[in-house]
């Protein structure tokens, strides 16, 4: 039978993800809109978003934080862009994002002496076999594959290259060592329910001096410059943007900021979103016809959690067939209005994907799993 509760929120998308518990617009009345980003108090907001991300999730004191156009994509663009090509390279990719990483890098960079490291949806590359020696690109959380990696114990401390990590997805949600890390890149549309189209970048020194001795030969748009007659652009790092920004997204931004302190920092954001990934565990576990898509209970996201379905009459379906399925069931929890946005990746398995980032309510999970069994029955007609 159709489950007679909802969730409190249907909000289920993988970004932009769900706003805070009992956001509303009223949290955007202070915003600074009509005033020039480059404006004293302006200025200043946009330095309080990088000075409490930075503290709330532990940045190492000499790193520096500035936020960039184009989101997480035009972050790590970015940082390949500017940094690349001193050295060898070493790309990582088990899902979406990561192939398209490995694609700049091999087809539009065209770097010499580049390796690449790939692994099917479910999977991760093999770790031992990168070699530190180059600059290394990976995401730390897949986000349409939902598989993470472990820890960063794999990075060793005496690098000679660069680590340069897609974070987004991860930061906010997942303990992270960041001194492994000499290039952090996240958006505030993940984890925090932030709106899209601005990303942010974390250089560690070692970055910093790779843009302060290293010119790409090759011409870099405006958008992409990090530094100016090898020296870092130190305005992009102290609130004077490398572009306009949108006062009414900053405002937003430092109102998830907010939240997440009075909650309890980075600790109480972390086990947010463990408590929804446990939900979603503890189901699967009793379930003969769902999984998780990461093979190793181990690397399981915990925001882009990503499910398939392991049904013997599904599985005798051809892919076609699956899809349209999987489609269905998706598209009947829409039409009844409990939980949108969580079909799979367009380059993933056919499955499920729930965001169980920090926004989001075990409450509204639990009261999502009910609906999901009923989904699944009708597809079954």
């Amino acid at each position: 039978m159709k489950p007679s509760i909802k969730p409190n929120s249907p909000y289920f998308s993988s970004g932009p993800c769900s706003k805070r518990p009992n956001w509303s617009l009223s949290a955007l009345s202070n915003a600074l809109v009509g005033r020039s980003h480059r404006a004293k108090n302006a200025k200043e907001r946009i330095q309080t978003v990088i000075e409490q991300s930075k503290s709330i999730l532990n940045l190492p004191k000499d790193y520096v934080c500035g936020i960039v156009p184009a989101s997480d994509t035009g972050a790590i663009e970015m940082a390949m862009w500017s940094l690349l090509g001193a050295k060898g390279v070493d790309v990582l990719a088990w899902e979406s994002f990561g192939s398209t990483w490995v694609g700049d890098i091999f087809n539009e960079l065209k770097l010499e002496n580049t390796r690449k490291f790939i692994a099917d949806y479910g999977k991760l590359p093999d770790l031992n076999a990168v070699d530190f020696k180059n600059d290394v690109v990976f995401t730390f959380n897949g986000t349409t594959s939902g598989v993470r990696l472990k820890n960063l114990e794999w990075i060793p401390d005496d690098r000679k290259g660069l680590s340069i990590c897609d974070a987004t997805s991860a930061v906010f949600a997942m303990s992270m060592d960041y001194s492994k890390l000499d290039v952090i890149t996240w958006s505030w549309q993940k984890v925090m329910g932030g709106e899209a189209a601005h990303g942010m970048i974390a250089l560690s020194p070692r970055a910093i001096e790779r843009l302060e001795s290293y010119t790409p030969p090759w011409p870099m748009p405006k958008i992409f410059k990090l530094a100016k007659n090898k020296k870092l652009i130190s305005g992009i790092f102290s609130g004077a943007s490398i572009n306009t920004v949108s006062m009414l997204c900053v405002e937003d931004a430092l109102d998830g900021l907010k939240w997440a302190e009075s909650i309890g920092g980075l600790e109480a954001l972390i086990q947010r979103s463990n408590s929804n990934l446990e939900a979603i565990a503890n189901w699967a576990d009793q379930t003969d016809w769902i999984d998780f898509l990461a093979e190793d209970p181990d690397t399981r996201s915990n925001t882009s959690i990503c499910l398939k379905i392991v049904a013997p009459w599904y599985l005798n379906l051809d892919s076609d067939q699956q899809a349209a399925k999987a489609k269905k069931l998706v598209q009947l929890l829409d039409q009844e209005g409990v939980a949108y946005d969580i079909g799979s990746y367009r380059d993933a398995p056919p499955g499920i994907r729930i965001w169980g980032g920090a926004t989001v309510e075990t409450d509204s999970i639990q009261a999502l799993i009910p609906w999901i069994e009923w989904a699944f029955s009708e597809i079954q007609k």
